[in-house]
């Protein structure tokens, strides 16, 4: 247990950035199962357009620090090339 005020002002600033960064590491998940899940249904402007949406996500949290930057260009790449294969 916290002990001096500046240790306790820092649980609380750890508490308040683990509750942002949860919320964004959701909202990429997210992002990306709705990629994923219109890969698995074969439409392919669909899975397109939720690539559009989750790229700008993905590099967000990357920036925010979230996800480390390979991280979010890996899962973007995946995600792109088995998009484009499905139009192929």
């Amino acid at each position: 247990m916290a002990n001096t005020t500046s240790a306790k002002k820092a649980t609380r600033k750890i508490a308040r950035r683990t509750a942002i960064n949860k919320a964004r590491r959701s909202r990429v998940r997210s992002f990306v199962r709705k990629v994923e899940e219109a890969i698995a249904s074969g439409d392919a402007t669909q899975a397109a357009d939720a690539l559009r949406a989750a790229q700008p996500e993905l590099m967000r949290a990357a920036t925010k620090g979230v996800l480390h930057s390979n991280t979010a260009s890996r899962k973007v790449s995946r995600l792109a090339s088995r998009v484009k294969a499905m139009s192929a």
